[in-house]
């Protein structure tokens, strides 16, 4: 790679999009003064849009990829912390059917540590966090940094936006790169992600990187190329993080939609209903979490705590506390099956074959929630809280003629059929039982 340009002073977008273009990254002083830009409305959209791609198609290089992230977190303020525990948090690169933030910050809470979570929204065909959890009726994640503080001495969990003050740049860029297809790129991932989360103070980080049908990473190579980058960049900035590589080769829920996925989160919480894949990897995540906040001896110690604050019901008590801070109901946790909206129409997706479920497009399930109003085609659309995919049949489920593999949630019956059609394409099912893929594949430190 060149070495890196200085583009002389004062700096103006076009010239750091040529020098982009041409394969030469920008130098510091020119990415600071980008991401001030982004965070100002100095630089446009359409040269937002035109940076992005050019990273997307050039790449910055390692250094360049922290200088990035450092510019766009120092591009708003920096929060800091006098508490009486550590503060800790998870990201998820993203996936289908990956609710497992809601589970985490109560249960982290549960077990003494404070997380203040900035989460984002759906993007490309994969779900967003703060979407799920505003089909709550009332709920408010768009909370001040005096907020965000007050609910944490009360709560210590907090799921929210960040804050126009919180990595203002990553604000302007993560809306734009979702509407421009300039999501997979590795800087552009991993200074999206630590931005907001090194501007929050953070004394520790968990990561959960996705590889498979419905992640951005593909492969396991690009997962670990991409953990790499995280973690080398995180701790390199003074954040102590680990990362996990995980499968999203299918649905880590058994639903895909923003209520749906609560429903998969509730009956896990209150014991109704408990899905092992969610159960296991919030138990995996939380338990790095805590040992990086010395709050179990390792790993493992942190998993078993997590889980007890699963089973006890401690976790559904911080999780009540948690949205009824956020303008929730204050009886969710008592009567989430009323609370929550519903799709006036459904359909079921069955099986035309008997065998086995042999593979699932999962990235195709995500666009089919998009498609029936679930997700945004274009930047700052509104969605449908209620629609999406539930009752989905897991990879090496022996199945039968007429079998239901999947249920639909549309606001129409012309929106379900179109949806049936797509479900028909995205699963394949086979003759003889696959080989199960392992739901947590690697882990880098």
């Amino acid at each position: 790679m060149s070495m890196p340009n200085d583009q002389g002073a004062p700096h103006d977008a076009r010239t750091i999009i040529a020098g982009l273009r041409a394969g030469l990254p920008p130098a510091p002083a020119a990415l600071d003064w980008f991401a001030a830009g982004l965070a100002s409305g100095e630089v446009s959209d359409a040269q937002a849009g035109a940076f992005a791609m050019a990273i997307c198609l050039n790449g910055l290089g390692p250094a360049g990829r922290v200088a990035l992230t450092r510019a766009m977190q120092n591009s708003g303020e920096q929060l800091h912390w006098d508490l009486p525990g550590p503060v800790v948090d998870k990201h998820s690169t993203g996936g289908i059917g990956d609710c497992t933030s809601l589970l985490l910050a109560p249960a982290l809470a549960a077990c003494g540590a404070y997380v203040p979570m900035i989460s984002g929204r759906g993007l490309g065909h994969t779900g967003g966090t703060l979407d799920k959890l505003e089909s709550i009726p009332g709920l408010r994640t768009d909370r001040t940094t005096d907020q965000l503080r007050s609910q944490l001495a009360q709560t210590r969990c907090a799921i929210i936006a960040a804050s126009p003050q919180i990595a203002p740049a990553d604000r302007r860029l993560y809306a734009i790169r979702d509407v421009t297809a300039t999501v997979d790129s590795i800087d552009l991932i991993t200074a999206s992600i630590l931005s907001k989360k090194l501007a929050a103070g953070l004394e520790g980080l968990v990561l959960d990187v996705k590889f498979g049908s419905g992640a951005f990473m593909k492969t396991e190579q690009q997962a670990r190329a991409l953990a790499q980058a995280l973690v080398s960049t995180a701790q390199g900035a003074g954040c102590m993080t680990t990362a996990l590589i995980t499968d999203m080769s299918q649905p880590l829920a058994p639903a895909a939609g923003n209520a749906l996925e609560v429903i998969a989160v509730m009956e896990t919480l209150t014991g109704t209903a408990v899905n092992a894949a969610l159960w296991d990897l919030t138990a995996a995540l939380g338990g790095e979490a805590l040992a990086l906040g010395g709050l179990a001896a390792d790993a493992a110690d942190g998993a078993a705590r997590i889980e007890q604050a699963l089973q006890s019901g401690a976790a559904a008590e911080y999780f009540g506390h948690m949205i009824a801070a956020q303008g929730g109901p204050a009886d969710f946790v008592d009567r989430w099956p009323d609370r929550l909206p519903s799709a006036p129409v459904t359909l079921d997706f069955n099986s035309p074959l008997d065998g086995f479920i042999g593979a699932i497009d999962t990235e195709s399930l995500g666009h089919i929630v998009v498609q029936l109003g679930g997700g945004r085609l274009r930047q700052g659309a509104p969605i449908n809280p209620s629609v999406g995919l539930s009752n989905l049949a897991a990879i090496g489920t022996t199945v039968e003629p007429g079998q239901p593999l999947a249920r639909v949630h549309a606001a129409t019956k012309a929106q379900a059929e179109a949806a049936l059609k797509q479900l028909a394409a995205a699963y394949t099912i086979t003759d003889q039982a696959p080989d199960l893929p392992p739901l947590i594949i690697g882990r880098i430190t």
